[in-house]
This record gives structure tokens, C-alpha cells and sequence, in this order.
């Protein structure tokens, strides 16, 4: 009863945090910096277009819902994902986890946004200088999950969060705090989930790329350079709920429905459902959809998601191999690839 006690208290606080943070998210629509953490990863998430709050479990779990890791099936686990993203850039993902006993599962994960090399230019040579750039886009996280009941988890990860344009830099902070329920109202298969993503203080660029010439008027004061303050901005923090439901048709055969309504300071609210059919635990398809209805028709470039899985035990080592396919406006689609080992 302490325990279910407990998570009814974290329930209220994180709710009461977060309504100061998503009080005016429609008002500044577009206005959070850092958006590369809300790209997502893992091949699973992304073809039931982000509805995993409750269906990923294990390693795979660390971007939709920390509280989830705690779930996995093996004690160790290694995830490798790329994505093929809009504009010729690409995500690179990374992953390990383990299971220590009495204590709860502990993960580290890191995400690399490539942009690819871009062009000075400069007020004097505006078709380039000949030399170019490569933007850096990292997240680099630690995650601490555990069971505190058979149907009560709860997780937390800490995000360092590095971008780096040229000459210029920004690092900050960011924790996702999550809780799961397995079971809810005594109904087998029926899940619930909270997350809190992207929680922290205001990022800043810094560098000498913000050192710009001044030129005297006279001899009377010399050649300096003067720093331009940059703007601070916040992360894209957002608010999930998820609820699903796992029918078993038969010994081999089930069905998982997911939804996820998630609130955003800086976005509409979306709704995000997806479907996936499994056959004997070993071969996968799944399917899904997000909606925007606050916003106009053109405002989400996504659309339809698809993919398949397989798994396969590879003489003790359970191996799954996962894609994704996600429809794009303006762009080509976007195609993630998963492969997870679990020992």
C-alpha cells in the first residue's frame, strides 16, 4: 500500500510541476530550441508513430518511457538504430542496459543528429568561401528504473544535451520522468503510463562566432571586437499520457492497441494510436497514425507509419531486427533500422 501511495504522490507532483511549463503552450508555438530531442528512435516506436508509452519495454523503452526498462526480458541488452531523416540527415542511436538485482536497471544511451557538411558564407563572399562546417547534435543519457510493485515502475533519465554550429556552442540539461502500471483496474493486458520528457533549465550558445568586428569612426578609439548576447531558450518539454491493451487471440496470435495524448509548451496536442500484430512471439507487424487537430492539415509533415519485426534466438542470445517506414510531406520518408541483442 506504501508503494502504491508513493507513486500516487509522484503522480500529483509531476502533474502540478508541469502545468506551469505547458500553462501557454499554444501561445508560443515553435519557440523551444534543442529540438533534436524530439526526434525519436528505435524502429518499434516509430512504426506505431510514437504510441509506446506502455508497449516498449527494456532497452528499446529509453526514449518513449524510462519507467518501462525496469520491464525487460533479458538482464543485458545492446540497441543499435539509424534512421534515414528529412534533408539528406541521418540519427545515429546507441544503447546498453543491464538488470542489477535488488537494486533496478540502469541504462546509457547516446543520439547523434548528422547534418552534413554546409558552406561558410560571409557578408563579403556570399556564394562561399570554400570552406564548410558540420554541425553537432548529441544526447548523451543515464537512465535508473524499478519495479516497486509486479504492476507499479517508475524510471528517470538525465540528458546531457550538446549542439555545436561552427564557432559557436550550447549544453544543458534534461531529465524524462516516467511511471507505468501494468494491469489497470485488475484488467489482464490493459497498461497505463506518465511521462514528463524534457525537463530543465533554459539552454544558451556561446563561442567566438559571437564576436563580431567593430570598426572605429576615427582614430580616437581602436579596432575591437564586441560580443553579441544570444538569446537563452527552452526545451521542447512535453506531457504523455498512454493507455493499452494486449489481447491474446489464441497461444500464438495477439493483437497490442497504444494511444498516447501528449501536450506540449510549445506545440498543439497530438494523438498518437498504433497497432501491432504478433504471431508466436517471432514475427511482427504494426501500423500507426498521429494526429493534430489543433493545428491545420499542413502543419504535420508526417504521416502514416508502418514496419515489421522478427525475433530470434541465437543459442541464448535473443536477437531482434526491426523497420520502420514513415510517410513525409515535402521530403523522402523516413526509414529506421533496429538491431537489439539481449543476453
Amino acid at each position: 500500500m506504501k508503494k502504491i501511495n508513493l507513486i500516487g504522490y509522484l503522480l500529483i507532483i509531476a502533474l502540478f510541476a508541469s502545468s506551469s511549463i505547458f500553462a501557454s503552450g499554444g501561445s508560443r508555438n515553435g519557440t523551444a530550441g534543442a529540438a533534436q530531442l524530439l526526434i525519436p528512435v528505435g524502429a518499434r516506436g516509430v512504426a506505431m508513430s510514437g504510441s509506446s508509452l506502455v508497449g516498449a519495454t527494456g532497452v528499446e523503452a529509453l526514449y518513449w518511457n524510462p519507467a518501462n526498462l525496469a520491464r525487460g526480458e533479458s538482464n543485458t541488452n545492446v540497441l543499435f538504430s539509424h534512421m534515414n531523416y528529412i534533408a539528406d540527415m541521418s540519427v545515429e542511436y546507441g544503447a546498453v542496459s543491464t538488470n542489477i538485482e535488488g537494486f533496478g536497471a540502469i541504462a546509457f544511451s547516446l543520439k547523434s543528429l548528422n547534418v552534413g557538411s554546409i558552406p561558410i558564407t560571409t557578408v563579403q563572399y556570399p556564394d562561399g568561401t570554400g570552406a564548410t562546417f558540420s554541425p553537432s547534435f548529441m544526447t548523451v543519457g543515464f537512465t535508473y528504473a524499478r519495479l516497486l510493485s509486479d504492476r507499479i515502475a517508475v524510471g528517470v533519465t538525465a540528458n546531457l544535451i550538446t549542439e555545436k554550429m561552427d564557432l559557436v556552442s550550447a549544453t544543458g540539461f534534461g531529465f524524462n520522468v516516467g511511471i507505468s502500471y501494468k494491469n489497470l483496474g485488475n484488467v489482464e493486458g490493459l497498461n497505463f503510463a506518465v511521462v514528463l520528457k524534457n525537463l530543465g533549465p533554459s539552454m544558451k550558445y556561446e563561442g567566438s562566432g559571437l564576436n563580431v568586428l567593430a570598426l572605429g569612426q576615427d582614430l580616437s578609439r581602436p579596432t575591437q571586437y564586441y560580443k553579441i548576447d544570444a538569446a537563452s531558450f527552452e526545451l521542447p518539454s512535453t506531457l504523455e499520457l498512454g493507455l493499452g491493451y494486449t489481447y491474446n487471440i489464441n497461444a500464438k496470435n495477439s493483437l497490442m492497441f497504444n494511444g498516447v495524448f501528449q501536450n506540449s509548451n510549445f506545440y498543439g496536442d497530438e494523438y498518437k494510436v498504433g497497432l501491432e500484430y504478433g504471431f508466436n512471439n517471432a514475427f511482427f507487424v504494426r501500423g500507426g497514425y498521429d494526429f493534430l487537430p489543433e493545428l491545420n492539415k499542413d502543419a504535420n509533415i508526417y504521416g502514416l507509419t508502418a514496419g515489421i519485426g522478427v525475433n530470434y534466438n541465437l543459442g541464448g542470445i535473443d536477437l531482434k531486427l526491426d523497420y520502420a517506414y514513415r510517410a513525409v510531406k515535402f521530403f523522402d520518408a523516413n526509414h529506421v533500422f533496429t538491431v537489439t541483442f539481449g543476453f
